[in-house]
């Protein structure tokens, strides 16, 4: 199977492969590091306590872990990362 590809298929794929794992690298990094978009999941996770779709338990982990990451960004930010 593998043998039915030339050089340029391959190389195609490769670039291709590449370029694929850039940008899920990117839009990875962009959520991780976006404090609008934390600011955003944190009122989400709000709702969703108050319409009793989560439990008080659920909504206090999910908070805490949002709240972290927050707070690294912020960090990462001051320290110029």
């Amino acid at each position: 199977l593998l043998g039915n590809y030339n050089c340029r298929q391959w190389g195609t794929i490769i670039v291709a492969h590449h370029w694929l794992g850039k940008k899920i690298n990117e839009v990875a990094e962009k959520e991780f590091s976006d404090e609008g978009l934390i600011k955003e999941k944190l009122m989400q996770l709000q709702l969703r306590f108050e319409i009793d779709e989560i439990s008080e338990e659920n909504y206090n982990r999910q908070e805490k872990e949002l709240l972290e990451r927050l707070e690294a960004i912020r960090k990462a930010k001051e320290e110029g990362v």
